[in-house]
């Protein structure tokens, strides 16, 4: 299946320190270059994984599931702590879900964890339709380009894959009930109006996880997309920062 333009992976080796950077739900890690661009600037070894459905087709997406995207996260994972000595993970979104299930998973192997606008569970009343949905209909509109700033286009599908949908509801039922397990070193970002995630899921995580050091920072001039948004100096700054310290 033919990529989209410039959807493919981003590996950029650099020092001793890597982070793992996940992209969300329908978009691909076009979206992360920003970060991933500032994170190598600072010295950082990249890994920006593309994960499986993400950058082909709508059917193609629906042709899988959370356990598919997780192996490619975790695959990822290993593959950079191979070649380095510690490593933090970001994850933006539906990436924020696959990097709290990582961090659950894998202890204290994940030097510390970054989350933008991350996603645990959705109040969306439709959410109760997806069981039937995903059966009878392929797609429904898209939740792509929640973006402040003018101008500014997200690579993602304009439609949502439904059952690819279903199975990231799955995801968040077997994430939520061990976000005890998360004891990692935890920065929050979480923008004030959101239209995609629910800003209520960054106070459910940071209330649920056994982090001693956790830190929430509000981003008030960006929507969903935050790292192609007003605020994304913010967030490259910032997690630039938070790496060195969990790091040192």
């Amino acid at each position: 299946m033919p990529l989209l333009e410039g959807a493919g992976p981003i590996r950029i080796d650099g020092g001793p320190v890597g982070v793992l950077v996940v992209h969300g739900f329908t978009s691909t890690p076009r979206g992360m270059r920003p970060l991933c661009d500032g994170l190598a600037a600072a010295g950082y070894s990249v890994s920006a994984p593309r994960l499986p459905g993400h950058g082909t087709s709508i059917s193609e997406c629906n042709r899988t599931t959370w356990h598919d995207w997780y192996a490619e996260v975790a695959r990822s994972f290993d593959e950079l702590r191979d070649s380095c000595e510690r490593v933090v993970v970001f994850g933006f979104s539906m990436g924020g879900s696959l990097s709290l299930r990582l961090a659950e998973q894998r202890g204290d192997e994940v030097a510390g964890l970054v989350l933008l606008n991350a996603a645990v569970f959705t109040t969306r009343p439709d959410r109760h339709l997806l069981p039937v949905l995903a059966r009878v209909i392929p797609s429904w509109p898209g939740i792509s380009n929640d973006i402040k700033k003018s101008d500014v286009v997200e690579q993602a599908y304009d439609r949502i894959p439904v059952k690819a949908a279903y199975s990231l509801n799955q995801l968040w039922s077997v994430v939520r009930p061990e976000l005890g397990m998360v004891s990692q070193p935890t920065l929050v970002f979480t923008s004030l109006e959101d239209h995609v995630v629910e800003p209520e899921n960054s106070d459910y995580i940071l209330e649920h996880i056994n982090s001693v050091d956790r830190h929430q920072v509000v981003l008030p001039d960006s929507y969903h997309v935050a790292l192609l948004d007003n605020d994304a100096q913010t967030v490259i700054d910032d997690t630039v920062d938070f790496v060195a310290r969990v790091t040192a």
